[in-house]
């Protein structure tokens, strides 16, 4: 039986028999968790796998935002913190090797934490090149303003979570750094023109289009399409995301929850689906929300099956892994730009 098209959220710590039987069946390709689905390590491991029962799938993706730094699900007391972005990029300026080595560490350290509980995608990293005067949303999520060092922190953060056992999400392509509005709450528009978009916000993430997954940003690049913003643009994701930058991996929207799409949801998915995203993510557990996505977006064919059978087949088996040393070299790594 194929399944659709979509990733979806549920609403709670437990799965309800509402989202049992829709999950059973319209057979979403994979799931996110959020806080809201989070209290222990035993509760997430149990939930993940009435996830998969449900839809019938032992290896149906299991997604999460685990960043470190603000946007991190797993917290303390069950689970570690972890810095932000920032803090790679800060110790890289002391050392290029040494941010490198920490990036890897972290991200290392996440995905053992993430596979304890049968998560096997997370997403990060992210490509994004924040500019001054951009929205706080990207903020110290982004490991630097230069799209090389970008790229090769990057580059790190997918090693280690890939040694991990846990595929990488590249995130918010094709860039997200000089929006001014956070797209959580309305359309940002960037107003820069091609040439510099592609020096700097697209050159981060053609250094990484080998990556199997990305999300798109919900970004209008007034230069490329002045109407429609990434993710529901047929021009950016040809032109751009599939063509300049290389990207041919699965392609999966930002959620289609987010107020900085237009119209019903029923609508935005439809666009998503239009535009050329083979995957659409709704996050928010809204049961009639999901039906909605799930009535729009199509079964996986053609070239979106293949790319979700190949990104699934690209993930390996865990290394072996030191936790506790690996924490302490990574503590004492960024105890030299005081963010341990």
């Amino acid at each position: 039986m194929t399944n659709r098209a979509f990733i979806t959220g549920i609403s709670g710590l437990i799965l309800k028999d509402a989202e049992r039987e829709f999950i059973r069946t319209e057979r979403p390709w994979g799931f996110i968790l959020f806080k809201r689905n989070i209290e222990s390590p035993a509760q997430v491991a149990a939930l993940v796998g009435e996830l998969r029962s449900a839809v019938g799938l032992a290896d149906a993706p299991v997604l999460i935002d685990q960043e470190g730094g603000r946007v991190q699900r797993l917290g303390p007391p069950h689970w570690p913190a972890y810095p932000p972005g920032a803090s790679f990029g800060a110790l890289y300026d002391i050392d290029p090797k040494l941010g490198l080595v920490a990036a890897r560490l972290s991200s290392r350290l996440i995905a053992a934490d993430l596979i304890d509980l049968g998560i096997t995608v997370d997403c990060l990293p992210l490509a994004d090149v924040p500019v001054a005067g951009a929205d706080a949303v990207i903020g110290n999520r982004a490991y630097g303003t230069e799209p090389d060092k970008v790229a090769a922190i990057a580059r790190a953060v997918t090693d280690g979570l890939e040694q991990g056992g846990v595929l990488p999400v590249l995130k918010h392509i094709p860039g997200h750094g000089r929006a001014t509005a956070d797209s959580h709450f309305r359309l940002p528009t960037v107003d820069t023109a091609k040439g510099q978009l592609e020096r700097t916000d697209f050159a981060a993430f053609q250094a990484l289009a080998d990556l199997p997954m990305a999300m798109t940003a919900h970004v209008v690049f007034s230069a490329l399409d002045p109407v429609h913003p990434a993710t529901t643009s047929a021009t950016i994701i040809e032109q751009v995301i599939r063509g300049l930058i290389g990207f041919q991996g699965l392609l999966m929207s930002d959620d289609v929850s987010m107020n900085a799409l237009a119209g019903s949801i029923a609508e935005r998915t439809r666009a998503i689906v239009t535009a050329g995203c083979d995957m659409v993510l709704h996050c928010n557990g809204n049961i009639d929300e999901m039906r909605e996505v799930a009535r729009e977006t199509p079964e996986l064919t053609g070239k979106a099956l293949e790319r979700a059978k190949a990104t699934l087949a690209a993930r390996k088996p865990p290394q072996p892994l030191d936790r506790l040393a690996a924490r302490a070299e990574l503590d004492a790594l960024l105890d030299r730009v005081g963010t341990a």
